[in-house]
């Protein structure tokens, strides 16, 4: 098939890339910064973004499937002006585009924060409603640019919806912020840890659910391809099993992290990098949902998990072999 991708260079579209070339599928991928990810991959690379309609129109002309990763998230320090144009107008550009140049199938990764989280004792599953007044406001683009690919499916497109959980696994060129958290870990450079967690899933797992999702997925449904929660202490606890990492990590208060949310800032800014974390993912963390259901993605799509030691033990094994540790 002709596949074309909106985010193809970033840590999952990386590891969707390459499978997807390697079952024979033509490639077209926009391209705004990041290329690294791709170098080599027999594909047609698309210079431009989601808020350019003429490259979008040379990026799906032709296209059997169209798959649409690009989004930006609040915590890289980005302006709320800039946060709303990508991550909602930049879907709606696309969504016009495919109007004009019909595809068999549309797949729209959202995020499990695009769902209301609340209540917390309860499963969270695909019936959560859109978190479209939620307090952080990356979370309301995600629900907001849902909203608006459900309008289209209910319009007459044939697509899906994705929402994976946090991702974390090989072929993570940038590296992703998880990534970039497991590097600080692995090389003893965190001040200490909170007591939160994350619902963890393999970026593997999240290419092989899509591809499912491409053949057996129903029009205008939404799929959570959720992980295993655990709490980072315990994540550390893993990854002591294959990288000498400290054995007592200091537990800080939710407080006292937040305090340092300025000064990672700062530091960030004077080096012209992202801060490793911000008020936004602290506050992601310490709220993020323990039950997370993946049933109707097991149940539909053939969806499966690995061991998250094992996600742990590639991933780590990725980053020494590209230097990266």
């Amino acid at each position: 098939m002709h596949i074309s991708i909106t985010g193809g260079s970033g840590h999952i579209g990386a590891n969707l890339c390459r499978h997807l070339v390697s079952e024979g599928h033509s490639l077209r991928v926009l391209i705004n910064r990041n290329r690294q990810s791709l170098d080599g991959l027999p594909l047609k690379k698309i210079p431009g973004n989601l808020l350019d309609k003429n490259s979008l129109q040379t990026l799906v002309d032709g296209s059997d499937i169209v798959i649409h990763l690009a989004a930006t998230i609040s915590i890289r320090g980005m302006s709320d002006r800039d946060l709303l144009a990508i991550n909602i107008d930049g879907t709606k550009n696309l969504l016009e585009v495919i109007k004009k140049n019909p595809v068999k199938r549309f797949i729209h990764f959202s995020s499990i924060h695009a769902l209301v989280q609340e209540p917390f004792n309860e499963v969270l599953d695909e019936s959560r409603l859109l978190a479209l007044n939620d307090r952080i406001l990356y979370n309301r683009t995600k629900a907001l640019s849902e909203r608006i690919v459900m309008e289209a499916f209910n319009d007459g497109l044939d697509g899906l919806i994705i929402n994976p959980t946090s991702v974390i696994g090989p072929n993570d060129f940038s590296p992703s912020l998880i990534g970039r958290a497991l590097i600080q870990i692995c090389r003893n450079k965190l001040p200490g840890l909170v007591s939160g967690g994350y619902d963890w899933v393999d970026v593997r797992d999240i290419v092989s659910g899509t591809i499912s999702a491409i053949e057996k997925g129903r029009s205008g449904e939404r799929y959570i391809f959720s992980g295993k929660w655990l709490s980072l202490p315990d994540l550390v606890k893993i990854i002591a099993g294959y990288y000498d990492v400290k054995k007592n990590w200091i537990i800080m208060p939710y407080w006292l992290a937040e305090l340092g949310v300025p000064f990672l800032k700062a530091y960030a800014w004077l080096r012209g990098a992202e801060p490793l974390y911000t008020a936004e993912s602290l506050d992601i963390i310490k709220h993020s949902h323990r039950k997370i259901s993946n049933d109707k993605a097991r149940n539909e799509l053939g969806y499966e998990t690995r061991p998250l030691e094992e996600t742990i033990r590639d991933t780590l094994e990725w980053f020494k072999n590209n230097r990266y540790l």
